[in-house]
């Protein structure tokens, strides 16, 4: 199989299975026992700490651990907004999931929702922050880079009119991290997700500016300095902290390498089929992510005829995935919800090669042309 598709997970690396067996194993201790399995592996949890703060440029005391992306995600939008029934919280339309959900709960116990247009590559305007900063707001939340069509963001510029509003800002950089440098100092909340970087499924964190009022949405013992209650996962959490140190020290040879894969694969796709069109930006995007409509060919039927062939893309988010629906990301750039339904994600990432590449290029314009012949001799 060439997998294509990163952007919903990535292998995990075998210098983070080594990492975390000792922790499955014999270091089974609770890091909140006295005794010294437990302080080994309380040390073990505070080291890992330490690790994902550096990905960031935090402090480690500033860091959560979470069961990943959603959750931190969550806790940002709903432990900021928990009782601010009349507030206003600021977001867009091409959000993750997890922050849509988190906003629509916010806003069915009485807070008000802007979701800020974007353009036609999915940014939003810092202008446009600005203007909507000229009355109170609880909370803007913006995506450091989409998970469907790599679009990055102005985050320092938007960082910027927040600070100068006192308005705190949430960043969900769960795709962006490891792919391009992020720093902690841009926000006063940040989301990370282990899986995404080669660390462990149902692992992330959430970078908590000192200060930030946040009201936990687990409640029990007093772990994570009572922001996240629950026995932590120790395992889970030295292995998205070994993920995180690889990334910091690769994270420019990541990009460079994904760049070249990713700018071959649309030039080949461009010479070989037509109609084919990019959503998302051409330039300053993230490093890996390629999102394509072509023309009269169904994104599901691409998608499947694909996976027969051996090459793993997909339509977009991993968390809709099946949902048959048109993407909201597309529909937010202007696209008609029927061609909304007919993007398709190839997102590359460690251990793809050129000459992957060069065959995925190949088996999809032989599909297409497949597709197209059927559906002209159909219609004739």
């Amino acid at each position: 199989m060439i997998y294509c598709d990163h952007n919903a997970t990535t292998p995990l690396r075998p210098e983070v299975l080594d990492v975390m067996l000792p922790f499955l194993r014999a270091e089974f201790g609770n890091p909140s026992s006295v005794h010294g399995l437990g302080s080994r592996a309380r040390c073990a949890v505070e080291e890992a700490r330490a690790l994902v703060a550096a990905l960031i440029g935090a402090h480690p005391a500033e860091i959560v651990f979470t069961s990943g992306g959603t959750e931190s995600n969550n806790l940002a939008v709903q432990g900021v907004l928990r009782e601010q029934t009349h507030a206003t919280a600021v977001s867009t339309p091409i959000e993750h999931s997890s922050i849509l959900g988190a906003l629509a709960a916010a806003q069915a116990a009485g807070v008000t929702v802007c979701h800020l247009p974007v353009d036609g590559v999915g940014r939003v305007a810092p202008d446009a922050v600005r203007r909507v900063l000229d009355e109170p707001v609880a909370l803007v939340s913006v995506g450091w880079a989409n998970n469907e069509i790599g679009t990055v963001q102005p985050i320092a510029a938007i960082a910027a009119v927040c600070r100068a509003r006192g308005t705190p800002l949430h960043v969900d950089a769960v795709q962006a991290a490891g792919k391009i440098p992020v720093r902690a100092e841009h926000a006063d909340l940040l989301s990370l997700s282990a899986h995404k970087i080669g660390g462990p499924k149902g692992m992330g964190a959430l970078f908590v500016r000192r200060g930030v009022a946040l009201r936990p949405l687990l409640c029990g013992g007093g772990q994570e300095r009572g922001r996240r209650a629950g026995t932590e996962n120790v395992a889970g959490i030295v292995g998205m902290g070994e993920a995180c140190r690889l990334a910091a020290a690769e994270v420019g040879a990541y990009a460079e390498a994904c760049t070249a894969l990713r700018d071959r694969l649309w030039a080949g796709l461009q010479a070989t089929i037509s109609g084919l069109r990019r959503n998302g930006a051409s330039d300053d995007g993230l490093p890996n992510t390629l999102n394509v409509s072509v023309d009269g060919v169904r994104g599901e039927a691409l998608i499947a005829a694909l996976d027969l062939a051996g090459i793993a893309i997909s339509g977009g988010s991993a968390c809709a995935a099946g949902a048959g629906e048109a993407s909201h990301v597309l529909v937010a750039l202007g696209r008609d919800t029927d061609s909304a339904r007919d993007g398709v994600r190839f997102s590359v990432g460690r251990g793809n090669t050129a000459e992957q590449v060069e065959a995925v290029i190949a088996a999809t314009a032989a599909i297409v042309a497949r597709m197209r012949a059927t559906r002209g001799a159909v219609h004739g």
